[in-house]
């Protein structure tokens, strides 16, 4: 059988929320200070997105630079993940890694226990982890449902190879949802080339998720 094609689209503002709804994205990753590739949004933030309609996966990100957190940041996050629940989302981004690069089990642990019954994907910090492969059965066994991942390149397209042995690897266990530089003109053969049936993008004009662009990919799924 076929899975049914998702878009989700990273949006660091509201008007960025609004604009993909209007361009028939499936899903919002929602964030602000895209400048900073994201950090957990405001609550005012939280509440009228979630209001827009379209499934919320909210990032869990309480500061710019690496994914090595102390445990007062680890505290933070699971605080955020509390209050995301409480507002009503559908689901949280998270990751962890330890100084050397390797997945952050403790930290990753305790953040899907806080998120239970969410919606949980692993953000690209996979992206700058050691050993990728071994770094995909951890994700798998700490509980999370899905792993965003330009396949450790620039871009979604130019990792396409390990991106592919990520999806074969995974098989039903995990989805991998294929992100960075994603657009109408190559969305299609990321998807058509890994087997992933998720794909995630930003496709902005300027600083703002544009409608017109969210369309053109949806169309090419």
């Amino acid at each position: 059988m076929v899975k049914d094609r998702c878009l989700e689209v990273c949006c660091g503002d509201l008007p960025s929320v609004r604009a993909a709804k209007e361009g028939g994205a499936h899903r919002i990753e929602l964030c602000q200070a895209l400048d900073v590739d994201g950090l957990t949004p405001s609550e005012d933030m939280m509440k009228s997105a979630i209001e827009m309609g379209l499934p919320i996966q909210v990032l869990i990100r309480p500061r710019e630079g690496n994914f090595v957190y102390d445990k007062k940041e680890q505290a933070e996050m699971q605080r955020e993940i509390r209050f995301a629940r409480k507002l009503g989302v559908n689901g949280v981004v998270i990751g962890a890694l330890k100084s050397d690069g390797s997945i952050d089990g403790e930290t990753v642990r305790s953040l899907v226990e806080e998120a239970e019954g969410l919606s949980i994907t692993f953000h690209r910090a996979f992206d700058v982890c050691t050993e990728p492969l071994k770094a995909l059965e951890q994700i798998i066994a700490l509980g999370c449902h899905r792993l965003l991942s330009s396949g450790q390149a620039p871009t979604a397209e130019q990792g396409i190879p390990l991106l592919k042995e990520l999806v074969e690897r995974a098989g039903e266990r995990l989805i991998i949802m294929p992100g960075a530089g994603v657009n109408a003109q190559n969305a299609r053969r990321i998807l058509s080339e890994t087997g992933a049936h998720e794909i995630h993008g930003s496709l902005r004009k300027g600083n703002h998720t544009d409608a017109s662009i969210v369309q053109a990919v949806v169309r090419t799924l």
